[in-house]
């Protein structure tokens, strides 16, 4: 059984796919297994995994296309080994990867998974000259506890590489697998669920060599359909923090909460974080914000509790719905129809006020 599996998603990345496999083969830590899913790519990426002569890589090819999330998921069901590394297929591992993420993996072993820097590269495979781009510095995080992680996410969206990660196997038995419907942010909502857990580590050095694509090709690169599309997955993404529980718990990761009541309770825990979401003047937030105090409310005995302890009554909250523009954006798909030209499409969406403020949430 090999102590890593390298899981390397492929989809239409036949330019890069040979470098992305031999900067595995050339580590300087060899016990692994590569395992690649081959999302129904179109060009000729199979066929350049293909050429590869080597027992330890295992590909498989779905006949149809699913999306990079379930792609992920099928490659860890097949790996065997006690760590996972994942790998996009257009990025690339620094010859010690492995090794030095092993090595703290086996000597920290309450820490479920390890990332690191990256050195951004080009389509070229160049070092990224403009350094007022998104990517150049934002992985460059210092590390904090999983507490602290959590008020990250909330407030500031992703920061970790994701093609960094190694974590322990035993880790996707316990919180689950990547979200099969999520296609911006799975790697966001799968922080989250682990923060609320475990401890994470970052290594201060580029492990990895991060590809920054021309023309926004990226997955997550800045384009209308994806800041549309983060935005919803971003209003999901953010209940994972109702499954907090305890008032302890709450206020290890949102200190603030304390200026709603010297006395919080643990029955009106979602209120809280609700508020905290309102105070954030972007759609998601204050649409997901709505949506739980509206649940909230459907209990009689919440709602008695709220009015009660935090003098939050039916009428604010109807007053808080005509108030919040939370459809400012999403109001755009219903008028598809009336738009005729992709140029229209774009300069709809260009001009509204989430894809403007979408810019401060890139992976």
């Amino acid at each position: 059984m090999p102590r890593v599996s390298v899981i390397i998603p492929s989809f239409n990345h036949e330019k890069y796919i040979v470098e992305t496999i031999r900067s595995v083969l050339d580590q300087t830590f060899q016990d692994f297994e590569i395992i690649i899913v081959d999302d129904a790519s179109t060009d000729n990426t199979v066929s350049e995994i293909k050429k590869f002569n080597d027992k330890r890589i295992k590909l498989s090819i779905l006949e149809k296309n699913h999306g990079a999330s379930y792609a992920a998921n099928k490659c860890i069901r097949k790996s065997r080994g006690e760590y996972i590394a994942l790998l996009s297929s257009d990025d690339i591992f620094i010859p010690t990867k492995l090794e030095k993420q092993v090595n703290f993996l086996d000597q920290h072993s309450k820490i479920a998974a390890v990332f690191s820097y990256a050195q951004i590269i080009d389509e070229y495979g160049k070092d990224f000259s403009d350094r007022s781009q998104f990517y150049s510095t934002i992985f460059n995080q210092s590390n904090r506890n999983r507490f602290q992680w959590l008020n990250y996410f909330f407030h500031n969206g992703n920061c970790l590489c994701h093609p960094s990660l190694m974590m322990r196997k035993k880790i996707y038995e316990t919180i689950g697998f990547y979200d099969d419907r999520l296609a911006q942010i799975p790697d966001l909502d799968y922080w989250i669920r682990l923060c609320l857990k475990y401890e994470i580590h970052i290594i201060p050095e580029n492990l990895i060599k991060f590809r920054v694509r021309k023309d926004e090709k990226n997955t997550s690169a800045d384009r209308p359909e994806t800041s549309a599309r983060h935005a919803w997955e971003l209003v999901h993404v953010l209940k994972t923090y109702l499954n907090v529980q305890a008032v302890s718990d709450l206020l290890k990761i949102f200190p603030e909460v304390i200026k709603f009541d010297d006395s919080l309770h643990s029955n009106l825990i979602k209120f809280y974080i609700a508020m905290l979401a309102l105070e954030r003047k972007w759609a998601p937030y204050q649409l997901f914000a709505i949506e739980v105090l509206y649940e909230m409310l459907g209990s009689k005995n919440v709602a008695k509790d709220l009015e009660e302890k935090h003098h939050f009554k039916y009428s604010d909250f109807i007053k808080l719905t005509g108030t919040s523009d939370v459809m400012n954006f999403f109001e755009i798909h219903y008028r598809d129809d009336k738009i005729d030209h992709l140029e229209s499409k774009i300069k709809l969406i260009k001009e509204s006020k989430l894809y403007k403020l979408g810019h401060t949430f890139k992976k």
